[in-house]
């Protein structure tokens, strides 16, 4: 597939880089490049002493990185939840302005029918985001019981009918492995009603595997946990999620970190470790939804959640 013949419109791009309030010489990660459109757009900002910093787990999006010549800007082919490592390795703990995590797919992800991703293509059915490791969906549901399969379909899915596709599914694949992406698609709709022509009815199971395949939320808790060490005083964090699983854990995360500690009158402690307690390490900054022209460029977007933080 020619990358070039597919256009990737970043999800509110102009309130993503508004939001990490960009200083021109200071430093910035972006977590998640895909296809660049970020990454871009923060180094147009920077001066000649700024440095941007980028990490992906797909290959194919490293490759795309690695065409953008210009020193103040590094890529790394690694998972966004080794933040804490890489920045480490690149002695800037503490001094990082701003952290950007785009947490929706590329459009190239989505478009190459040989990733498996999309129930509206058929391909193997990989849905792995780093082809070099891990197991593909088909060797998963190939080597998973019903019950196993039903958890990921209702857990990471919020899918209705996740037991009774997961029977259909293991039913399926005893008479013959699914591989491909419109075999499960043909299971699903054969199995489920399609009431909502907007909503394809295997949409909710492959979110599900492939969040799982990849451990997409743990991910998440796990960078979020670290951020907080590498951000400097006033650096931001700008998180866009685009299902309510994502958006839960960021959500939380910000709030736990921005609220102070309630001290019950006439518990015995001293003034100095209440101040210490009741010290909140982040400010919150915006929650922006997609307006309706957003939409209507990109209805990809119809389901994201911007969230902005301040390390105080």
């Amino acid at each position: 597939m020619n990358k070039k013949n597919i256009e990737h419109i970043p999800v509110m791009k102009k309130e993503s880089i508004k939001s990490l309030n960009i200083k021109k010489n200071g430093i910035y990660i972006d977590g998640t490049f895909g296809m660049g459109g970020h990454s871009t757009e923060i180094l147009k900002k920077l001066g000649k002493d700024g440095k941007l910093y980028a990490m992906d787990k797909d290959f194919n999006s490293v490759l795309i990185a690695k065409k953008i010549k210009d020193i103040r800007f590094n890529i790394f082919h690694d998972d966004f939840s080794n933040i804490l490592n890489f920045s480490k390795s690149q002695n800037i703990i503490g001094k990082v302005n701003g952290i950007l995590f785009d947490l929706g797919m590329s459009s190239y992800q989505i478009e190459d029918s040989k990733r498996g991703f999309s129930f509206k293509k058929n391909g193997p059915l990989d849905m792995r985001m780093n082809q070099k490791i891990g197991i593909t969906a088909s060797d998963w549901i190939d080597k998973s019981d019903i019950k196993k399969i039903a958890f990921v379909l209702k857990n990471f899915g919020e899918e209705r009918f996740a037991k009774k596709i997961a029977y259909a599914i293991k039913n399926y694949n005893k008479k013959k492995k699914i591989t491909e992406t419109f075999e499960l698609v043909d299971i699903i709709k054969r199995t489920i009603p399609s009431k909502n022509r907007f909503k394809h009815p295997a949409r909710r199971t492959f979110q599900a595997i492939r969040i799982y395949i990849n451990q997409e939320l743990e991910e998440i808790k796990k960078a979020l946990k670290d951020i907080l060490k590498i951000l400097k005083p006033g650096g931001r964090i700008v998180i866009l999620s685009f299902h309510s699983l994502e958006d839960r854990i960021v959500k939380n995360f910000m709030i736990k970190n921005s609220t102070k500690l309630m001290i019950p009158y006439g518990i015995p402690i001293t003034e100095k470790e209440i101040k210490k307690l009741q010290i909140c390490k982040l400010k919150i900054i915006n929650r922006i939804l997609p307006n309706n022209k957003e939409i209507q460029k990109n209805p990809r977007s119809r389901s994201s959640i911007l969230r902005t933080a301040e390390l105080i």
